[in-house]
């Protein structure tokens, strides 16, 4: 357990991103759930560990599923919400926890475990990693979905359009430099909330995976779900199914 004063901007924005994943169409419920259930395969039985949980939106796909889940999330605001959408006699167990610091889990106690648009929030990866490692049973898997190292870069990437050649493409300044910047959560509001966003190139995350014990096994590169309509629609949209936002990765201990 962890202070509940502990800030890291999630809490902030708990209710709006509860509401976003809950309510109509997202990325997260259109694209990345199916990719993510895929990949995981899950049996009747298996123990879960959906690390940096949020509210609780793929833990309860995966209690859905059949298997047995534990989430952990260092914001207790939205370990509240996830809470709040258990039932009777169907529990999902929820603890306030860093991503690095499992004391709730024994060694090879977990079959699965999912980290799903939290590695950019996390400070120590190598850490958070080698813990995956000690909870994770013999052979056992971490899925990770990640902004994409190479063309999301919070702050260093951007849409750019060229008029003479009609087509949409991706401005990219920095990619192998490691930083972390501040990112508005909720821009537009009269209270902006900031969190802290790291980059890292994508053999930052092989390196820091096989020095935790883990092999990569699976590699997804997700485009996006949107669909433009306008003059600049064809180029727009050419560009989206070419050049994917985010990616899976799926690593076995």
């Amino acid at each position: 357990m962890i202070n509940k004063d502990t800030n890291t901007g999630w809490g902030g924005v708990a209710s709006w991103y509860d509401d976003l994943l809950e309510t109509g169409s997202s990325y997260q419920k259109d694209v990345i759930l199916p990719d993510l259930m895929g990949i995981l395969s899950l049996q009747k039985g298996e123990r879960v560990l959906d690390l940096a949980c949020g509210q609780g939106f793929f833990a309860r796909a995966f209690k859905t599923a059949g298997a047995e889940v534990v989430g952990a999330d260092i914001s207790h605001e939205l370990i509240d919400i996830a809470k709040n959408y258990e039932k009777a006699g169907s529990a999902i167990s929820y603890f306030i926890a860093p991503s690095h610091k499992l004391d709730f889990l024994q060694d090879n106690s977990i079959d699965k475990i999912t980290i799903v648009l939290a590695l950019q929030n996390i400070e120590d990866v190598t850490a958070t990693f080698k813990e995956c490692s000690r909870v994770l049973k013999s052979a056992g898997t971490l899925v990770m979905v990640l902004n994409h190292p190479a063309f999301r870069i919070p702050q260093e990437s951007a849409w750019g359009f060229d008029d003479k050649k009609n087509i949409q493409y991706r401005r990219v300044d920095k990619y192998m430099s490691e930083f972390k910047v501040s990112i508005n959560m909720h821009p537009g509001e009269d209270k902006p909330v900031f969190t802290p966003s790291f980059h890292r190139p994508l053999q930052y995350y092989f390196k820091a995976l096989k020095s935790s014990g883990f092999l990569v096994r699976t590699l997804h590169e997700l485009i996006s779900n949107k669909t433009s309509v306008g003059k600049r629609a064809q180029a727009e949209n050419q560009s989206r199914n070419e050049i994917p936002m985010f990616m899976t990765i799926e690593a076995v201990k």
